[in-house]
């Protein structure tokens, strides 16, 4: 479970992380922690998988890199082989199942769309099955915060 200073320090970050040179310390002392105590809080948070990931979202593409998404159909008694062979490739930013023909879907995220190509052609000799690639043809920006405490901001 959550407590509520993890719930507090996970709302005091999503999206607005400070750009300093120590931007843990910088949030640890708005709390009246230290920053061993911030980095020590979301290193468990990870550890524990309540939180799967924790960094920066970049726009890949304004840097030369692409984010594809990708889909296969998988027949069903290979599913859980198939999905190790392609989330054992470091190109793959998350992998997950879908009620339908084409029941796994995934992200690859390259520095470059040659190395997305060639990520893409080593699953399909890996695997022997196709991968259907869709390109991003334009970008949208939802952003989604869940409030994880109740009142003022930051939980304060």
């Amino acid at each position: 479970m959550l407590s509520p200073d993890d719930a507090r320090l996970l709302e005091r970050l999503h999206g607005d992380l400070p750009l300093t040179e120590r931007p843990f310390a910088d949030v640890a002392a708005e709390f009246g922690w230290t920053e061993d105590d911030v980095i020590g809080r979301l290193s468990a948070l990870l550890e524990n998988g309540m939180l799967t990931r924790f960094g920066p979202l970049f726009q890949i593409e304004r840097a030369g890199g692409l984010f594809v998404l990708a889909a296969m159909a998988v027949p069903e008694e290979r599913f859980d082989a198939v999905a190790a062979q392609v989330n054992a490739h470091a190109e793959i930013a998350h992998n997950y199942r879908r009620a339908h023909t084409l029941n796994m879907w995934f992200v690859l995220g390259t520095e470059t769309p040659a190395q997305c190509a060639a990520a893409i052609a080593r699953i399909e000799a890996e695997t022997g099955l196709s991968v259907l690639a869709f390109p991003k043809e334009r970008e949208f920006f939802v952003e989604l915060k869940l409030p994880l405490t109740s009142g003022s901001p930051h939980g304060a």
